[in-house]
């Protein structure tokens, strides 16, 4: 198919090099350099799309990721749905078709929705919810409006990845003040990530015939790259967007199709000293009858297609405008042999240099477009004074609409920085920043080429500075470009047309709607948001948003600072979950977190289990030709009468600074924490609100305000929730820091009678005697010559050392435990040998014998229980529950009668193991190494009172008689793990 509109010359693209593709099941082609949309432009398509809730006719708008209505979904290896036309990059065999319409974009069945428009209003959905049933109308609105589904299969090539980076200073966008903030920041020697979402540097540069220093602008982006490139200290990103800003200036960046990779997309998580928002500003569309026909374009965009690719989107066109932008994309649209038949601009009064620009051009001033007439394609245009009076009809097939700037002010707005409305500009603009951020350019309301250099040099300049680098503003290169006037309009009033009047065309939202919104009673922008749908879009209403704060204040008769705006919520733009979740191994729902001796664990034969908090753990390490049962004993065998180590790394750790810490773990914990002193540390229970035990661990005096608090591994997120619950909620006056460390801290906790010996062997700097160094207490050294922080406690009931050291440190100490340990006869220890060792002790598990019944009395620890202090959270429900008087299932030990018969867990008890109700339950049952037998823990009916008696297992194929006794079947004195 010729390419009717393609320009003979011009244009960033290749034309030598074809490119054939489909849209909608036909055949066409662009050239290099092409996306869907210039391609299709070129081609002469001009229906790309179907609304979404009337299915009418709509076509290319915009340029970009602003673009509100046409979407596409991609077909075959590259399939994906829901893509802004615009953004698709042209690629030899391309396959693409429109998005919610059947049988095609051209003759839509769903088309019928426009003759019922007065039925389906806005809040039309929701009001079905309640009469007369929401099913009874779901089948039908879900198939009539809706987007693309999600692909059925991966990709069939490449992968996905995820990186982390540092940053002095990170940029967001490579248009004319990003190039120059990262210039000067980059010259200073500050480490720079500059990322655009772009395929290419230069912004609106590239779209613009502008010069700087006497030379066409995209010269001097060329060599601001190509400065950038030599420069080790900078990362420069393109088609990569910067779409979140969190806490602590962490930038999360998609970086799509990376060159030289097989990455389809690369999720950066970077953290910056200082952000510099240059992200540029968006043309907002304008607000009239029939504004969504295919051919109603923006202004800008049309300037771009003109220049960037070399198409020409009409062959006669009517501007309509409000501000100064739209004359440089007519002169620009006459320069390419597009007939400007007239400029409609809202101004009673348009600057002169901005007529310098289009001296051959019919302007009428202080008129509107109040009408467009056509169904598949613009015919014609309706025009009229804006005070009122006669219409007129122009013919053409395209019309370019520009209603201002908006500032891109969502980053900034992201990082909690708050906005204010510019009278001068029409625009909402960045004003208190919350965070080290800096806004230059456009994004920061200055609109032309100077402006951009200068304060894009200037934010440079600060943010390297800020960042400890000397740094001054340099002088800028002279640039041209015409000043920004604009005078709003938020919409066009008056005329006899009956068609809508667009605000939002993604969702079908019109000032008609919004002014039933507020006739309901949703008043506050945030409820019109929600009401209307609008802004809700793929595009989060980029080109109309401000349209519906301005209809809104004029409805109301306020000022649109009074209004306001919605909230500016991450993604910035969509974002893809494989770009999210990045590279994997295999298919999993949630990723692995690993330590560093996950290799070696590997390496070594370790069967591997998912435990708490998506961790990675070692469960055995069976020998060749070992059964699990063997493999299991070996290893209880070695902590037992030689020596093991296993990797704590996963326990939850948490470091609590403040002078209210002690206090506040008195609260926490169920005995006193406040009296530890520096140096040593207690075993204590933490309960929720209603008195059942939430997580155990320990918790050491690092010094006065100074602590460390271990949880459960599986636990971990929740504690740390539950900390700043209470500390936000109920002690809000208290001083207490609270920080994860869990990875911050790796350990390698050496355990077994000879546990001395090889911390010995390593080489420390620390007293290891036990006159010294005892039970519960830690000593800060060297071991093996690292830095580490060693602590005495024991989940084994064994002499055990908890060796600490810092993460980078882990995999060393590894190696040189396991190298210097097996002369003693070492043996890695997984997590069914510690389930075995735990249950000999008598140990609690949070996942058997903690079954949300039970408290520590039960659990035969009222010890823990303090009696001293007058409140801690949960003591009050203790109290209410044990005060009842029932029956309580207590923590027994139980021994089979036959010493090789296992008790299956959660085995019932019952009485003389008839089919009655149980008295209790088996929690846990293994082969003792130290017993030679099978020995278990269970929940027994007031089981503290019956040591000694028979009780019953009743299993399906019988019963298993066991003895009742206390709970701990291995050194009950504890003397093994005091030696």
């Amino acid at each position: 198919m010729a390419q009717n509109n393609r320009l003979p010359t011009g244009g960033r693209i290749n034309r030598d090099r074809k490119i054939s593709f489909t849209f909608n099941g036909k055949p066409y082609h662009g050239v290099q350099g092409d996306t869907l949309a210039s391609a299709l432009i070129a081609n002469g398509v001009s229906v790309t799309a179907r609304s979404f809730k009337y299915h009418r006719p709509r076509g290319i708008v915009g340029l970009g990721v602003e673009e509100p209505a046409s979407l596409v979904e991609l077909e075959g290896k590259d399939a994906s749905a829901n893509c802004p036309i615009t953004t698709v990059q042209l690629t030899e065999g391309l396959g693409a078709k429109s998005v919610n319409c059947w049988p095609s974009a051209q003759f839509d069945v769903g088309g019928v929705n426009q003759l019922l428009t007065k039925f389906i209003p806005a809040g039309f959905y929701y009001k079905t919810f309640k009469w007369p049933n929401w099913h009874l109308f779901e089948p039908s609105i879900r198939r009539a409006a809706g987007l693309a589904g999600a692909p059925s299969d991966p990709p069939a090539t490449g992968h996905f990845e995820s990186r982390n980076a540092h940053a002095d200073v990170l940029i967001a966008g490579a248009g004319p003040a990003g190039l120059m903030a990262a210039l000067v920041a980059g010259r200073s020697g500050a480490r720079v990530f500059l990322a655009d979402e772009g395929t290419e540097a230069g912004g609106s540069l590239l779209n613009q015939t502008l010069e700087i220093d006497g030379h066409p602008a995209m010269d001097w982006v060329k060599a601001a790259v190509g400065e950038l490139a030599a420069m080790e200290n900078v990362v420069h990103l393109q088609n990569a967007t910067v779409w979140a800003y969190r806490e602590h200036n962490l930038m999360i960046v998609n970086e799509r199709q990376p060159e030289n990779t097989s990455v389809i997309e690369r999720s950066w998580r970077v953290r910056a000293g200082q952000v510099i928002c240059a992200t540029g500003a968006i043309e907002r569309a304008m607000v009239f009858a029939n504004n969504d026909r295919p051919g109603v374009m923006m202004a800008s965009a049309i300037q771009a297609y003109v220049n960037r690719y070399s198409v020409r989107p009409g062959k006669r066109a009517v501007l309509f405008t409000n501000n100064n932008s739209t004359y440089a994309a007519a002169a620009t649209m006459k320069a390419a042999g597009i007939d400007i038949a007239a400029i409609v601009d809202s101004r009673t009064a348009v600057p002169t240099e901005a007529l310098a620009l289009v001296r051959e051009v019919e302007v009428l001033e202080g008129h509107v477009v109040a009408d467009v007439k056509g169904h598949k394609r613009v015919r014609s245009v309706t025009v009229m004074p804006r005070a009122g009076g006669a219409t007129r009809q122009i013919q053409c097939d395209l019309l370019g609409q520009s209603g201002g700037w908006n500032p891109a002010v969502h980053l900034f707005s992201q990082s909690r920085g708050t906005l204010r409305y510019d009278e001068t500009l029409a625009s909402f603009v960045p004003d208190q920043r919350a965070q080290a951020t800096l806004s230059a350019g456009s994004a920061d309301g200055q609109m032309t080429l100077p402006q951009a250099l200068q304060t894009g040099a200037e934010a440079g300049a600060s943010a390297a500075q800020a960042c400890g680098f000397a740094s001054t503003t340099p002088e800028v290169p002279p640039s041209t470009d015409i000043a920004y006037a604009i005078d709003p309009l938020w919409r066009v009033e008056g005329g006899t047309s009956k068609g809508k009047a667009f605000l939002d065309i993604q969702n079908d939202v019109s000032v008609d709607d919004v002014h039933l919104a507020l006739r309901e009673g949703y008043s506050n922008v945030e409820h019109v948001k929600r009401y209307t749908t609008g802004g809700m879009g793929i595009d989060q209403g980029k080109t109309g948003n401000i349209n519906i704060i301005g209809t809104v204040a004029l409805q109301k008769g306020v000022p649109l600072q009074d209004v306001g705006t919605t909230t500016f919520r991450s993604p910035y733009t969509p974002v893809s979950f494989g770009a999210i979740s990045g590279i994997r191994e295999d298919s999993v729902l949630f990723p692995y977190r690993h330590t560093p001796v996950t290799s070696w664990n590997h390496d070594n034969g370790a069967f591997m289990y998912e435990a708490g908090a998506r961790w990675r753990r070692p469960g055995y390490f069976p020998r060749s030709g070992e059964s699990f049962q063997e493999t299991v004993n070996r290893e209880c065998d070695a902590v037992r009468n030689g020596v093991g180590v296993y990797d704590g790394s996963p326990l939850g750790t948490f470091e609590l600074k403040g002078r209210d810490v002690g206090k506040f773990l008195d609260f926490l914990y169920t005995n006193v924490m406040s009296s530890l002193k520096p140096g040593n540390g207690r075993y204590g229970l933490m309960l929720s609100d209603d008195g059942l035990i939430l997580d155990d661990g320990v918790t050491f005096r690092l010094s006065e305000h100074r602590w460390i608090l271990s949880t459960s591994t599986g636990h971990a997120d929740a504690m740390n929730q539950h900390m700043e619950k209470l500390l936000q909620t109920e002690f809000p006056e208290w001083e207490v820091k609270i920080t994860t460390v869990t990875s911050q801290w790796n350990n390698a906790t050496i355990c077994g009678p000879k546990a001395r010996d090889v911390l010995q062997a390593l080489g420390t700097d620390i007293d290891l005697s036990p006159e010294n160094f005892k039970f519960m207490s830690y000593r800060d050294g060297a071991v093996a010559g690292i830095p580490a922080r060693v602590v005495r406690v024991s989940f084994t009931g064994e002499l055990s050392f908890e060796v600490n050291v810092a993460t980078r440190h882990m995999r060393e100490l590894w190696d040189k435990v396991m190298e210097v340990g097996k002369p003693f006869g070492i043996e890695p220890v997984g997590s069914e040998a510690s389930h075995v060792l735990r249950v000999e002790k008598g140990f609690l598990s949070l996942g058997h014998e903690v079954d949300g019944t039970v408290d520590a009395h039960d659990l035969g620890m009222g010890w823990v229980m303090s009696k001293k202090k007058p409140d801690y959270l949960g003591k009050r429900a203790v109290e209410l529950r044990r005060s009842v008087g029932a029956t309580r299932r207590e923590l027994v030990g139980v021994v089979p009668t036959d010493p090789n018969r296992a008790i299956p867990e959660g085995a019932p008890l019952t009485p003389g193991g008839r089919k009655e109700a149980t008295e209790g339950l088996t929690t846990a049952c293994v082969w003792s190494v130290a017993n030679k037998r099978w020995v278990g823990l269970a929940l027994l009916d007031n089981g503290h009172a019956r040591h000694g008696e028979t009780v019953h297992v009743r299993l399906k194929d019988g019963v298993i008689p066991a003895t009742v006794t206390a709970p701990v079947h291995y050194d009950p004195a504890g003397e093994k793990l005091r030696s």
